[in-house]
């Protein structure tokens, strides 16, 4: 589960229309499962289902329609799957997409998508226009995919469900990677601000490897930790009043790259 980070204009979406030969690159070249997107973009289109940030579906048809059509159009396509991922967005079929909300219409190009039986799925902002309990059902749907064995490469502007579903994040700006975050690395990471009794002490070398001095001021002391257990030991040598703990999570680590910047938190 690889995910894409970045304020709009940053490139997420262009870089995923570069992967499906949508676009030509000016230098460079990606691959899809050892397939060149542009010299074999057809060979590697086979083996993706994507998901656009503007799905465009057939205004005339009516849900369960649109649904068959795209279950029929490609091989491996399953309508009954399809229909089954329907019925729990909670989606009426029968209205015609011209009569359907945004909301509805994006459920609808999901349901379309999950269908399939290709072994990436390419989202691109999956969740805009739903209502948050329609994004817990969407992050589940995609987490059930990945433990299926497929993999799932979205961009999103929505934090939390990056950092809830998400193995590696990619962020983007002004058209590079600037940063590439392992999240189980990131979980392990904690902020901790400690009040004490008089100076604030050095941090001891043993510990200089594992955590880092965020401010340091008199009688308060914030420290970023990768593991909690031996700067915890050392506190609790000091005389310290109030200790608060909270983990690093998503937002800071985006935040060194894009302060200021518009993400959904």
């Amino acid at each position: 589960m690889f995910g894409l980070l970045g304020p709009n204009g940053a490139g997420k979406t262009t870089l995923l229309r570069l992967l499906l030969g949508y676009i030509q690159p000016t230098s460079g070249r990606a691959t899809i499962g050892g397939l060149d997107c542009q010299r074999q973009s057809v060979a590697a289109r086979q083996l993706v289902s994507y998901l656009p940030g503007e799905a465009r579906l057939y205004r005339g048809m009516r849900g369960r329609d649109v649904l068959r059509f795209f279950a029929q159009v490609r091989p491996g396509g399953d309508f009954q799957q399809a229909l089954r991922f329907a019925e729990r967005l909670d989606l009426e079929l029968t209205r015609r997409v011209a009569f359907m909300s945004t909301g509805m219409r994006q459920k609808l190009a999901f349901a379309a998508t999950m269908s399939t039986d290709s072994p990436l799925l390419i989202l691109d902002e999956p969740t805009s226009n739903l209502d948050p309990s329609v994004r817990a059902t969407v992050s589940e749907m995609i987490a059930e995919a990945k433990l299926a064995g497929r993999t799932v490469l979205f961009s999103s502007h929505v934090l939390s469900e990056v950092e809830e579903v998400c193995d590696r994040v990619a962020i983007l700006r002004a058209g590079r990677c600037v940063h590439t975050q392992v999240m189980s690395e990131l979980r392990r990471r904690h902020r901790l601000a400690a009040s004490l009794v008089g100076d604030v002490p050095a941090v001891p070398a043993e510990l200089a490897d594992s955590v880092r001095v965020s401010s340091c001021s008199q009688g308060e002391l914030v420290i970023e930790a990768d593991e909690l257990s031996s700067l915890l030991r050392w506190l609790a040598t000091l005389p310290v009043t109030e200790i608060r703990a909270e983990p690093i999570g998503l937002r800071a680590v985006y935040d060194r790259f894009h302060a200021g910047k518009d993400a959904t938190a």
